[in-house]
């Protein structure tokens, strides 16, 4: 494995989205404590195809929305999303899904 990263800006985020790949993300979640599952690349592909719909990362309100649109209520609510992604699960899991940080999260 090439424990090198692509290009990140100061807040860890890939400059280029080209770059990501699952191999990208592990190495990103790993270095933010979050040991992936599939749990996880589940979300993280619906924030990929938020992105590829949109053109934009999801805050947290969207993001919740578009999970319990496509994969229902029990996974569509912040408290699951915060157990896969703590503390800002819409920045973090952005972050490991080689997206851009999501306007209007703190």
């Amino acid at each position: 494995m090439n424990h090198s990263l692509p290009a990140t800006d100061k807040e860890g985020y890939l400059v280029h989205l080209d770059d990501w790949s699952p191999d990208v993300a592990a190495r990103l979640a790993h270095m933010h404590g979050v040991e992936l599952t599939p749990a996880h690349w589940e979300i993280i592909q619906l924030m990929r195809d938020f992105h590829a719909h949109f053109d934009l990362s999801p805050a947290m309100r969207p993001m919740v929305k578009w999970v319990k649109q496509h994969l229902g209520d029990r996974k569509g609510n912040s408290i699951y999303l915060m157990g896969l992604f703590p503390g800002s699960p819409a920045k973090l899991a952005a972050l490991i899904a080689g997206l851009p940080r999501p306007t209007h999260c703190l």
